[in-house]
């Protein structure tokens, strides 16, 4: 069969996307319903995409980037398009610009960086044993507080480039992440599914990771080698110092 050449990169990836995530539900084996060729293809074909395929050209690093503020935002997105059995647009991070710590509640999603390069930390929610105690926290909390903690694991640390494959996130596995620009601006294609929806039990959350008296600032207990780092995370509201700001998308058009 001939190759289509014609039908844009992303255009394919968007097909795609909506083929491996229709019927999707995160309620059932979360992790393990998706059809593995069509997720398979969708990861190849996410693979291949790179800034040029979207017209975004890669932006230098400022000698001084300056104060973020109203029209200068540490984050921006450029929206491509939205289903409702998926999302897909470009986050842009100026230099030293962070997404902090949040949550994907009953969802998938890939995180393909265009240019620059991130660091990306995993979390996972752990279920508390009905007789878990919390520990001594350093600085303490406020009573009303404990109600929101949550014990988690570290999944992973690890950076991404432009020639890095997808940062994968599931509903049971690596749901929680932050992400860091590093050594300058960078850009990453980013594909939830099914996208966030507040009135559909899908909002977007965020953490503080917290340190339990006589911790590093790891903020967890270090396990034996092989094993995941346990640790604490205080649900917080959205951090004053982080906001998105809208980006027009340049690149082909997608319909789906």
């Amino acid at each position: 069969m001939p190759r289509d050449n014609k039908t844009p990169l992303i255009q394919k990836i968007a097909k795609q996307a909506y083929i491996t995530y229709k019927g999707f539900k995160s309620e059932s084996n979360g992790d393990n319903n998706l059809l593995p060729d069509r997720h398979s293809e969708l990861l190849s074909l996410v693979t291949a995409i790179r800034a040029a395929d979207l017209k975004i050209p890669p932006r230098k690093a400022k000698a001084s980037p300056g104060a973020s503020g109203p029209h200068n935002p540490p984050v921006t997105y450029m929206h491509i398009c939205e289903t409702e059995v998926f999302s897909m647009g470009v986050f842009l991070l100026r230099t030293g610009a962070s997404i902090p710590l949040h949550d994907h509640p009953g969802m998938n999603g890939m995180l393909k960086v265009l240019y620059g390069k991130v660091s990306v930390r995993c979390f996972d929610k752990l279920e508390d044993p009905p007789s878990v105690s919390l520990p001594q926290f350093d600085p303490p909390l406020a009573p009303p507080q404990a109600a929101s903690v949550r014990r988690s694991v570290l999944r992973s640390v690890a950076e991404y480039s432009e020639g890095s494959g997808p940062c994968l996130l599931t509903p049971l596995r690596h749901n929680l992440h932050q992400i860091d620009a590093v050594d300058g601006p960078t850009a990453f294609l980013d594909i939830l599914a099914p996208p966030y929806d507040p009135d559909d039990g899908r909002d977007c959350h965020y953490y503080r990771v917290l340190h339990a008296e006589g911790e590093g600032e790891a903020g967890g207990r270090k396990r034996e080698e092989g094993e995941v780092e346990e640790t604490w995370l205080l649900e917080v509201p959205q951090p004053e110092d982080f906001w998105c700001g809208g980006e027009v998308y340049p690149g082909p058009a997608v319909s789906v």
